[in-house]
């Protein structure tokens, strides 16, 4: 387990490298379409075990377990809420093998997808729980912290910080997903959202998934005037175009090209640096490479 204060000392170091897509990937290894991903991974583990190695070897000092959906209000929707222990156990496991204990392994969670009063139907009371039961699993599987990422709303960030607070001391990570201009999906902005989310506890904020790194430079540079904690940068590998023959999203960045773009968003002031859709262990050896 890793404490706030390992961590900080870490970065004191230099920048911390996360890993890469793994929805993508995972596609790109036979995972079909519209399954739960979490159960899917659960039985198919050479998938996951292969490309976490493989960030491993690229340079990623932390990589996130395939836990994405693994809380019980989305395990319901496919019939598995029963399953959440074991899925986060066997998941963080399965990570935790792949890249041994140089490589710190980050319990992931995200939106449940139903949204939250008033905009949706989703109470605290409930989102509070369904986070709870993820969050204790995930700590007692020994994961070394915890990532709530392409969150839309700074609510249901907020319920994820008080849950994994009531739970244990594990430092969160907190990245939202947001257009350009650094509005949010669901209203409001990311600027005032990672500064409420300074003031709830998170250890480091900034966003993932979105857009290309070239589009971003203003907006990391808003998140780090407004925050005293480290910034996370996790974008896609640039802006997708959708193929006419198969209808997937390909992406158009190169990893030169990405890493290059990586730099200017660590010097606009994220000290976090990793790829989200589109991106593979190539983009990371090279932003690895361009880092030092």
């Amino acid at each position: 387990m890793m404490t706030k204060e390992d961590l900080t000392k870490r970065l004191g170091n230099g920048t911390l490298i996360l890993d890469g897509a793994t929805g993508s990937n995972l596609m790109k290894a036979g995972m079909p379409k519209g399954i739960c991903t979490e159960q899917w991974v659960a039985e198919h583990p050479d998938a996951i075990m292969e490309l976490q190695k493989a960030y491993a070897e690229a340079g990623s000092d932390i990589v996130y377990a395939p836990t994405f959906m693994a809380n019980p209000l989305s395990l319901a929707t496919h019939g598995l809420a029963a399953e959440t222990e074991r899925l986060n156990h066997t998941l963080v496991g399965l990570s935790r093998k792949a890249v041994g204990d140089q490589v710190l392994v980050a319990g992931d969670l995200t939106t449940t997808g139903k949204l939250m009063e008033p905009l949706g139907p989703m109470n605290y009371e409930d989102l509070y729980e369904s986070y709870k039961k993820q969050i204790s699993c995930l700590a007692d599987a020994g994961v070394d912290l915890l990532v709530a990422e392409t969150m839309l709303a700074s609510n249901e960030t907020l319920v994820i910080l008080d849950a994994a607070q009531s739970v244990c001391d594990l430092p969160v990570f907190c990245t939202l997903t947001m257009e350009a201009d650094g509005s949010l999906f669901f209203g409001g902005n990311i600027f005032d959202t990672v500064e409420e989310l300074e003031a709830m506890g998170a250890f480091a904020v900034g966003c993932n998934c979105s857009t290309g790194p070239d589009q971003l430079e203003s907006v990391i540079a808003g998140i780090r005037q407004r925050v005293s904690i480290p910034v996370i940068a996790k974008p896609n590998a640039g802006m997708p175009t959708i193929s006419p023959e198969t209808g997937e999203a390909v992406y158009s960045m190169e990893p030169e090209e990405f890493a290059k773009s990586m730099l200017k968003l660590k010097a606009a002031g994220a000290s976090i640096l990793g790829g989200c859709c589109g991106t593979t262990p190539e983009f990371i050896r090279k932003l690895k490479k361009a880092l030092n």
